[in-house]
Protein backbone atom coordinates (compact mmCIF):
# COMPACT_ATOMS: atom_id res chain seq x y z
CA UNK A 1 0.00 0.00 0.00
CA UNK A 2 1.49 3.32 -1.05
CA UNK A 3 1.87 6.16 1.41
CA UNK A 4 0.15 9.51 1.07
CA UNK A 5 2.17 12.68 1.45
CA UNK A 6 0.84 14.86 4.26
CA UNK A 7 3.63 17.35 3.69
CA UNK A 8 7.31 17.25 2.74
CA UNK A 9 8.29 15.95 6.18
CA UNK A 10 5.50 13.44 6.80
CA UNK A 11 3.84 10.60 4.94
CA UNK A 12 0.85 8.56 6.09
CA UNK A 13 -0.76 5.23 5.31
CA UNK A 14 -4.38 5.20 4.15
CA UNK A 15 -6.61 3.37 6.62
CA UNK A 16 -10.26 2.38 6.35
CA UNK A 17 -13.23 2.40 8.70
CA UNK A 18 -16.13 -0.03 8.40
CA UNK A 19 -18.13 2.67 6.59
CA UNK A 20 -15.44 2.73 3.88
CA UNK A 21 -15.85 -0.90 2.83
CA UNK A 22 -18.53 -3.33 1.68
CA UNK A 23 -18.73 -7.05 1.01
CA UNK A 24 -19.60 -8.50 -2.39
CA UNK A 25 -21.85 -11.49 -3.20
CA UNK A 26 -20.21 -14.48 -4.90
CA UNK A 27 -21.55 -17.10 -7.31
CA UNK A 28 -23.24 -19.09 -4.54
CA UNK A 29 -25.99 -18.33 -2.03
CA UNK A 30 -27.22 -20.34 0.94
CA UNK A 31 -30.22 -20.73 3.19
CA UNK A 32 -29.58 -18.58 6.32
CA UNK A 33 -30.76 -21.52 8.44
CA UNK A 34 -27.78 -23.54 7.20
CA UNK A 35 -25.24 -20.94 8.34
CA UNK A 36 -23.25 -21.44 11.57
CA UNK A 37 -22.17 -18.37 13.57
CA UNK A 38 -20.63 -20.31 16.46
CA UNK A 39 -17.03 -19.85 17.55
CA UNK A 40 -14.66 -21.56 19.97
CA UNK A 41 -11.98 -20.09 22.21
CA UNK A 42 -9.91 -22.44 24.33
CA UNK A 43 -12.33 -25.04 25.75
CA UNK A 44 -15.42 -22.88 25.30
CA UNK A 45 -17.80 -22.89 22.33
CA UNK A 46 -20.36 -20.11 21.96
CA UNK A 47 -23.30 -20.27 19.59
CA UNK A 48 -22.99 -16.57 18.70
CA UNK A 49 -19.76 -14.56 18.22
CA UNK A 50 -20.74 -11.83 20.68
CA UNK A 51 -19.00 -10.65 23.84
CA UNK A 52 -20.79 -7.95 25.80
CA UNK A 53 -18.29 -5.21 26.65
CA UNK A 54 -17.24 -4.76 30.30
CA UNK A 55 -19.01 -1.42 30.71
CA UNK A 56 -21.44 -0.55 33.48
CA UNK A 57 -24.06 0.63 30.99
CA UNK A 58 -23.99 -2.76 29.24
CA UNK A 59 -23.17 -5.60 31.66
CA UNK A 60 -24.47 -6.30 35.15
CA UNK A 61 -24.41 -9.77 36.71
CA UNK A 62 -28.01 -10.18 35.53
CA UNK A 63 -27.27 -9.20 31.91
CA UNK A 64 -24.11 -11.32 31.89
CA UNK A 65 -26.32 -14.28 32.80
CA UNK A 66 -28.91 -13.36 30.17
CA UNK A 67 -26.29 -13.03 27.42
CA UNK A 68 -24.71 -16.32 28.48
CA UNK A 69 -28.04 -18.10 28.22
CA UNK A 70 -28.52 -16.65 24.73
CA UNK A 71 -25.21 -18.14 23.57
CA UNK A 72 -22.81 -15.23 24.00
CA UNK A 73 -20.42 -14.09 26.72
CA UNK A 74 -21.07 -11.23 29.11
CA UNK A 75 -17.88 -9.70 30.51
CA UNK A 76 -18.31 -7.93 33.84
CA UNK A 77 -16.25 -4.82 34.58
CA UNK A 78 -14.55 -5.71 37.86
CA UNK A 79 -13.67 -2.05 38.41
CA UNK A 80 -17.23 -0.89 37.91
CA UNK A 81 -20.15 -0.02 40.13
CA UNK A 82 -20.96 -3.65 40.94
CA UNK A 83 -17.64 -4.08 42.73
CA UNK A 84 -17.72 -0.68 44.42
CA UNK A 85 -21.25 -0.61 45.86
CA UNK A 86 -23.33 -3.25 47.62
CA UNK A 87 -26.35 -1.88 45.78
CA UNK A 88 -25.36 -0.01 42.61
CA UNK A 89 -28.93 0.57 41.41
CA UNK A 90 -29.35 3.98 43.12
CA UNK A 91 -25.99 5.04 41.66
CA UNK A 92 -27.05 3.96 38.18
CA UNK A 93 -30.30 5.88 38.57
CA UNK A 94 -28.33 8.95 39.60
CA UNK A 95 -26.05 8.70 36.55
CA UNK A 96 -29.05 8.43 34.23
CA UNK A 97 -30.51 11.66 35.62
CA UNK A 98 -27.35 13.78 35.51
CA UNK A 99 -27.45 16.95 33.45
CA UNK A 100 -24.90 16.91 30.59
CA UNK A 101 -22.78 19.69 32.06
CA UNK A 102 -22.37 17.89 35.41
CA UNK A 103 -22.09 14.27 34.23
CA UNK A 104 -18.30 13.92 34.04
CA UNK A 105 -17.52 15.48 37.43
CA UNK A 106 -20.34 13.58 39.14
CA UNK A 107 -19.23 10.26 37.67
CA UNK A 108 -15.66 10.91 38.78
CA UNK A 109 -16.94 11.26 42.34
CA UNK A 110 -19.15 8.17 42.15
CA UNK A 111 -16.35 6.01 40.77
CA UNK A 112 -13.94 7.19 43.47
CA UNK A 113 -15.56 4.64 45.81
CA UNK A 114 -12.95 1.89 46.44
CA UNK A 115 -13.18 -1.50 44.76
CA UNK A 116 -14.09 -4.18 47.30
CA UNK A 117 -12.57 -7.66 46.81
CA UNK A 118 -15.52 -9.32 48.55
CA UNK A 119 -17.86 -7.81 45.93
CA UNK A 120 -15.68 -9.14 43.11
CA UNK A 121 -16.13 -12.61 44.54
CA UNK A 122 -19.86 -12.17 45.11
CA UNK A 123 -20.62 -10.88 41.60
CA UNK A 124 -18.65 -13.62 39.87
CA UNK A 125 -20.25 -16.25 42.10
CA UNK A 126 -23.69 -14.95 41.12
CA UNK A 127 -22.90 -15.48 37.45
CA UNK A 128 -21.36 -18.90 38.02
CA UNK A 129 -24.40 -20.08 39.98
CA UNK A 130 -26.53 -19.44 36.90
CA UNK A 131 -24.54 -22.03 34.95
CA UNK A 132 -23.11 -19.78 32.23
CA UNK A 133 -19.44 -19.07 31.40
CA UNK A 134 -17.91 -16.48 33.73
CA UNK A 135 -15.75 -13.64 32.44
CA UNK A 136 -14.43 -10.57 34.22
CA UNK A 137 -12.27 -7.67 33.08
CA UNK A 138 -9.62 -5.55 34.73
CA UNK A 139 -7.50 -2.75 33.32
CA UNK A 140 -3.74 -3.36 33.12
CA UNK A 141 -3.26 -0.89 35.98
CA UNK A 142 -5.54 -2.89 38.32
CA UNK A 143 -4.64 -6.41 37.23
CA UNK A 144 -1.72 -6.87 39.62
CA UNK A 145 -3.84 -5.69 42.54
CA UNK A 146 -6.95 -7.80 41.99
CA UNK A 147 -6.19 -10.76 39.72
CA UNK A 148 -5.71 -13.24 42.58
CA UNK A 149 -9.14 -12.37 43.94
CA UNK A 150 -10.61 -12.88 40.46
CA UNK A 151 -8.93 -16.22 39.86
CA UNK A 152 -9.78 -17.49 43.34
CA UNK A 153 -13.40 -16.49 42.78
CA UNK A 154 -13.43 -18.58 39.62
CA UNK A 155 -13.50 -17.23 36.08
CA UNK A 156 -13.56 -19.16 32.84
CA UNK A 157 -12.06 -16.31 30.82
CA UNK A 158 -10.00 -13.40 32.13
CA UNK A 159 -9.99 -10.13 30.16
CA UNK A 160 -7.34 -7.43 30.44
CA UNK A 161 -8.86 -4.46 28.65
CA UNK A 162 -7.68 -0.90 28.29
CA UNK A 163 -7.80 1.85 25.69
CA UNK A 164 -4.54 0.35 24.51
CA UNK A 165 -2.53 -2.53 25.97
CA UNK A 166 1.03 -3.35 24.96
CA UNK A 167 3.34 -6.21 25.73
CA UNK A 168 6.13 -3.73 26.35
CA UNK A 169 4.94 -1.03 28.75
CA UNK A 170 7.79 1.17 29.98
CA UNK A 171 7.67 3.08 33.27
CA UNK A 172 10.35 4.63 35.49
CA UNK A 173 8.04 4.83 38.51
CA UNK A 174 5.79 1.75 38.46
CA UNK A 175 6.69 -1.90 37.98
CA UNK A 176 4.83 -2.80 34.77
CA UNK A 177 2.71 -5.90 34.36
CA UNK A 178 4.76 -8.61 32.65
CA UNK A 179 2.06 -10.07 30.45
CA UNK A 180 4.06 -13.09 29.34
CA UNK A 181 4.84 -14.20 32.89
CA UNK A 182 1.36 -13.31 34.10
CA UNK A 183 -0.48 -15.27 31.41
CA UNK A 184 1.88 -18.24 31.76
CA UNK A 185 1.16 -18.50 35.49
CA UNK A 186 -2.63 -18.35 35.12
CA UNK A 187 -4.78 -21.44 34.70
CA UNK A 188 -7.43 -19.64 32.64
CA UNK A 189 -7.35 -18.27 29.08
CA UNK A 190 -6.69 -14.54 28.82
CA UNK A 191 -8.10 -12.09 26.29
CA UNK A 192 -6.09 -8.87 26.10
CA UNK A 193 -6.35 -5.56 24.29
CA UNK A 194 -6.90 -3.13 22.75
CA UNK A 195 -4.41 -3.33 19.98
CA UNK A 196 -4.64 -1.52 16.69
CA UNK A 197 -1.54 -2.48 14.70
CA UNK A 198 0.11 -5.59 13.32
CA UNK A 199 3.21 -5.23 15.48
CA UNK A 200 1.38 -4.54 18.74
CA UNK A 201 -0.94 -7.49 18.16
CA UNK A 202 1.90 -9.84 17.27
CA UNK A 203 3.68 -9.01 20.53
CA UNK A 204 0.47 -9.60 22.50
CA UNK A 205 0.03 -12.97 20.80
CA UNK A 206 3.55 -13.94 21.83
CA UNK A 207 2.61 -13.43 25.49
CA UNK A 208 0.32 -16.46 25.29
CA UNK A 209 -2.99 -14.60 25.05
CA UNK A 210 -5.92 -16.68 23.81
CA UNK A 211 -7.50 -13.66 22.15
CA UNK A 212 -6.64 -10.08 21.19
CA UNK A 213 -9.13 -7.23 21.33
CA UNK A 214 -8.83 -4.86 18.37
CA UNK A 215 -9.72 -1.21 18.78
CA UNK A 216 -8.56 2.10 20.13
CA UNK A 217 -11.01 4.77 21.22
CA UNK A 218 -13.50 4.03 18.49
CA UNK A 219 -16.65 3.51 20.52
CA UNK A 220 -19.76 5.66 20.60
CA UNK A 221 -18.94 7.01 24.07
CA UNK A 222 -15.24 7.65 23.41
CA UNK A 223 -13.56 11.00 22.81
CA UNK A 224 -10.03 9.61 22.54
CA UNK A 225 -9.63 11.02 19.04
CA UNK A 226 -10.47 14.57 20.13
CA UNK A 227 -8.70 14.28 23.50
CA UNK A 228 -5.47 12.56 22.47
CA UNK A 229 -5.55 12.76 18.67
CA UNK A 230 -5.36 8.96 18.49
CA UNK A 231 -7.72 6.90 16.36
CA UNK A 232 -7.60 3.54 14.59
CA UNK A 233 -10.03 3.06 11.67
CA UNK A 234 -11.43 -0.34 12.46
CA UNK A 235 -11.51 -2.13 9.10
CA UNK A 236 -7.77 -1.63 8.65
CA UNK A 237 -7.02 -2.35 12.31
CA UNK A 238 -8.87 -5.69 12.28
CA UNK A 239 -7.30 -6.71 8.97
CA UNK A 240 -3.82 -5.84 10.27
CA UNK A 241 -4.33 -7.87 13.46
CA UNK A 242 -5.73 -10.76 11.40
CA UNK A 243 -2.47 -10.61 9.46
CA UNK A 244 -0.55 -10.88 12.73
CA UNK A 245 -2.69 -13.91 13.65
CA UNK A 246 -1.80 -15.60 10.35
CA UNK A 247 1.92 -14.94 10.75
CA UNK A 248 1.91 -15.98 14.42
CA UNK A 249 0.16 -19.21 13.45
CA UNK A 250 3.18 -20.05 11.28
CA UNK A 251 5.71 -18.74 13.80
CA UNK A 252 4.25 -20.74 16.69
CA UNK A 253 3.75 -23.94 14.77
CA UNK A 254 -0.05 -23.83 14.75
CA UNK A 255 -1.21 -21.80 17.75
CA UNK A 256 -4.34 -19.87 16.78
CA UNK A 257 -5.08 -16.61 18.59
CA UNK A 258 -8.59 -15.24 18.24
CA UNK A 259 -9.17 -11.73 16.92
CA UNK A 260 -12.05 -9.87 18.58
CA UNK A 261 -13.19 -6.54 17.12
CA UNK A 262 -13.89 -4.07 19.92
CA UNK A 263 -15.20 -0.65 18.88
CA UNK A 264 -17.00 1.05 16.02
CA UNK A 265 -19.68 -1.66 15.91
CA UNK A 266 -22.88 0.32 16.08
CA UNK A 267 -24.95 -1.68 13.60
CA UNK A 268 -25.36 -5.20 12.25
CA UNK A 269 -23.56 -4.16 9.06
CA UNK A 270 -20.49 -3.19 11.10
CA UNK A 271 -20.48 -6.65 12.70
CA UNK A 272 -20.69 -8.28 9.27
CA UNK A 273 -17.78 -6.23 7.99
CA UNK A 274 -15.68 -6.88 11.11
CA UNK A 275 -15.88 -10.63 10.45
CA UNK A 276 -15.26 -10.11 6.72
CA UNK A 277 -11.85 -8.52 7.40
CA UNK A 278 -10.76 -11.17 9.89
CA UNK A 279 -12.56 -10.98 13.25
CA UNK A 280 -13.52 -14.25 14.94
CA UNK A 281 -15.96 -12.46 17.24
CA UNK A 282 -17.07 -8.98 18.26
CA UNK A 283 -17.24 -7.16 21.59
CA UNK A 284 -20.33 -4.94 21.66
CA UNK A 285 -20.93 -1.87 23.78
CA UNK A 286 -23.42 0.68 22.46
CA UNK A 287 -25.18 -1.94 20.32
CA UNK A 288 -26.22 -3.82 23.49
CA UNK A 289 -26.64 -0.73 25.66
CA UNK A 290 -29.87 -0.18 23.68
CA UNK A 291 -31.41 -3.38 25.09
CA UNK A 292 -34.25 -3.05 27.60
CA UNK A 293 -32.29 -5.08 30.16
CA UNK A 294 -29.13 -2.95 29.86
CA UNK A 295 -28.24 -1.36 33.22
CA UNK A 296 -27.61 2.01 31.57
CA UNK A 297 -31.33 2.44 30.94
CA UNK A 298 -30.81 4.01 27.53
CA UNK A 299 -27.52 5.73 28.47
CA UNK A 300 -24.04 4.50 27.63
CA UNK A 301 -20.58 5.23 29.04
CA UNK A 302 -17.21 3.57 29.46
CA UNK A 303 -14.36 3.72 31.95
CA UNK A 304 -12.78 6.61 30.06
CA UNK A 305 -15.78 8.80 30.90
CA UNK A 306 -14.90 8.94 34.59
CA UNK A 307 -11.09 8.86 34.49
CA UNK A 308 -9.88 10.80 37.51
CA UNK A 309 -7.29 12.88 35.65
CA UNK A 310 -8.09 12.92 31.91
CA UNK A 311 -11.59 11.82 30.89
CA UNK A 312 -11.62 10.62 27.29
CA UNK A 313 -15.27 9.77 26.94
CA UNK A 314 -18.72 10.86 27.98
CA UNK A 315 -22.13 9.58 28.85
CA UNK A 316 -24.23 9.39 25.68
CA UNK A 317 -27.92 8.71 25.20
CA UNK A 318 -28.45 5.69 22.96
CA UNK A 319 -32.09 5.03 23.77
CA UNK A 320 -33.87 1.78 24.46
CA UNK A 321 -34.88 -0.22 21.39
CA UNK A 322 -35.92 -3.78 22.25
CA UNK A 323 -35.41 -6.68 24.68
CA UNK A 324 -31.98 -8.28 24.55
CA UNK A 325 -33.15 -11.48 22.87
CA UNK A 326 -34.90 -9.48 20.15
CA UNK A 327 -31.83 -7.26 19.72
CA UNK A 328 -29.78 -10.35 18.95
CA UNK A 329 -32.24 -12.63 17.14
CA UNK A 330 -35.14 -10.47 16.00
CA UNK A 331 -37.62 -9.99 14.62
CA UNK A 332 -36.75 -6.40 13.81
CA UNK A 333 -39.26 -3.63 13.33
CA UNK A 334 -36.61 -1.12 12.21
CA UNK A 335 -34.47 -1.04 9.08
CA UNK A 336 -31.38 0.63 10.54
CA UNK A 337 -29.35 -2.40 11.63
CA UNK A 338 -29.92 -2.00 15.36
CA UNK A 339 -32.12 -5.08 15.90
CA UNK A 340 -31.65 -8.74 14.89
CA UNK A 341 -27.86 -8.45 14.85
CA UNK A 342 -27.27 -12.19 14.52
CA UNK A 343 -30.00 -12.60 11.93
CA UNK A 344 -28.30 -9.96 9.81
CA UNK A 345 -24.95 -11.71 10.12
CA UNK A 346 -26.50 -15.02 9.08
CA UNK A 347 -28.22 -13.43 6.08
CA UNK A 348 -25.06 -11.65 4.94
CA UNK A 349 -23.11 -14.90 5.13
CA UNK A 350 -25.87 -16.77 3.31
CA UNK A 351 -26.19 -14.10 0.61
CA UNK A 352 -22.47 -14.30 -0.12
CA UNK A 353 -22.41 -18.10 0.01
CA UNK A 354 -20.45 -18.86 3.18
CA UNK A 355 -21.40 -21.46 5.77
CA UNK A 356 -19.31 -20.47 8.82
CA UNK A 357 -17.32 -17.58 10.22
CA UNK A 358 -13.89 -18.88 9.21
CA UNK A 359 -15.06 -19.25 5.60
CA UNK A 360 -16.68 -15.83 5.66
CA UNK A 361 -13.33 -14.21 6.44
CA UNK A 362 -12.46 -14.98 2.80
CA UNK A 363 -15.35 -12.97 1.34
CA UNK A 364 -14.51 -10.34 -1.28
CA UNK A 365 -14.32 -6.82 0.12
CA UNK A 366 -14.38 -3.58 -1.88
CA UNK A 367 -13.69 0.05 -1.04
CA UNK A 368 -17.11 1.69 -1.11
CA UNK A 369 -17.29 4.76 1.15
CA UNK A 370 -20.77 5.21 2.56
CA UNK A 371 -22.38 8.59 2.05
CA UNK A 372 -25.64 9.18 3.89
CA UNK A 373 -27.95 11.59 2.15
Amino acid sequence: MSDIEIGRAKRARRAYAFDDIAIVPSRRTRDPKDVSVSWTIDAFTFTIPVLAAPMDSVVSPATAIAIGKLGGLGVLDLEGLWTRYDDPEPVLAQIRKLAPHEATAAMQRLYAEPIKPELIKARLAEIRTAGVPVAGALSPQRTQEHYKTVVDAGVDLFVIRGTTVSAEHVSKTVEPLNLKEFIYELDVPVIVGGAATYTAALHLMRTGAAGVLVGFGGGAASTTRSSLGIHAPMATAVADVAGARRDYLDESGGRYVHVIADGGLGSSGDIVKAVSVGADAVMLGSALARAEEAPGGGWHWGAEAHHAELPRGHRVEVGTVAPLEQMLFGPSDTADGRVNLIGALRRAMATTGYSDLKEFQRVEVVIAPYRQS
